[in-house]
């Protein structure tokens, strides 16, 4: 461009200073996490987007393979597919294990997809519970099908079951891409150490949050705007903050949770409960309970407390 108006804004725009000046910061932050060399690459959080639409069209064929898949090729799609994700995976897995500078990071790569793989059948029979849940709890829903391609929360539960996994075996890096791509897409929040049993339903979804260590049981339904989460964060003589130990609540068989609802610490919700909307919940209730704001508030007030 021959503009001299371009030219001009051109060389008023610093860049070689802006070089200088960034690279300065990649040194000083190199220092500060006392590395001098360059670091590994991270996993690819676009490779493993591609993974995670490549393993729900190997789980489900039928609905979210290639549209011209018939009863003879079904196996061969989903063996050539797997074949193919799970060296990529592999690929993700190792570079996690590089950067943290693990030993035999490709041989602990290996491992750690041969055991996901191993289990991929076990994710499919808890989605199908998942995906039941959702039909039998929504009015709306007019067939599986429907539930499968079109809510949120089961493409938030499909991701989380693959990362939860992940997570387990010690890919907790790769486990966090996968759940932070299904946060973006859903606006679903589940850490990958959750532990969440069959026949799990979100309805709607926007906004609900669950924290790493929540342990939830079967048959359990949340609507949105949910938050499992924690009261407060534990911190050492150092003054820094605890990592892993147990602070979300646990949330027993057959409970439901209305929107709005926020439970925080390390409580336990009784088999049967209904948490309804709006509720702020820190204490741990027995089973067959029905919670509103009006028991809460009377809890809350009693003799004194919350003055």
């Amino acid at each position: 461009m021959n503009d001299p108006v371009y030219q001009n804004a051109k060389q008023d725009w610093g860049v070689d200073e802006l070089v200088t000046q960034l690279r300065q910061l990649r040194v000083q932050s190199l220092e500060t996490r006392h590395r001098r060399d360059r670091p590994p690459k991270l996993p690819s959080r676009k490779e493993l987007q591609k993974i995670l639409d490549g393993l729900a069209a190997v789980l489900f064929p039928n609905r979210l393979g290639l549209p011209d898949l018939n009863d003879e090729g079904i196996d061969y799609f989903v063996g050539h597919t797997l074949d193919t994700l799970l060296r990529e995976l592999h690929k993700q897995v190792r570079r996690e294990l590089q950067f943290i500078a693990a030993d035999d990071a490709a041989e602990r790569a290996i491992t750690i997809t041969r055991m996901f793989a191993s289990r991929l059948p076990e994710v499919r029979r808890l989605l199908d519970s998942d995906i039941q849940a959702a039909y039998e709890g929504d009015p709306a829903a007019r067939s599986s099908d429907e539930v499968l391609v079109c809510y949120p929360g089961i493409t938030a539960i499909t991701h989380h079951r693959l990362a939860h996994i992940l997570h387990q075996l010690g890919a907790p890096l790769v486990a966090r891409i996968i759940s932070e791509i299904a946060h973006s897409a859903t606006g679903i929040d589940i850490h990958p150490g959750a532990q969440i049993g069959e026949s799990f339903f979100i309805d709607h979804g926007t906004g609900v949050v669950i924290g790493e260590t929540a342990v939830i049981g079967k048959h359990v339904r949340v609507y949105q705007a949910v938050t499992l989460g924690a009261k407060r964060f534990q911190k050492d003589e150092d003054g820094i903050l605890v990592k892993g130990n147990a602070r979300h609540p646990i949330v027993e068989d057959d409970v439901v949770i209305y929107a709005g609802a926020t439970i925080l610490g390390r409580i336990t919700i009784g088999r049967g409960t209904t948490v309804g909307g709006n509720v702020w919940l820190t204490y741990s209730v027995p089973p067959g309970s029905n919670i509103t704001q009006a028991h809460v508030r009377s809890e809350l007030f009693q003799d004194g407390g919350g003055i």
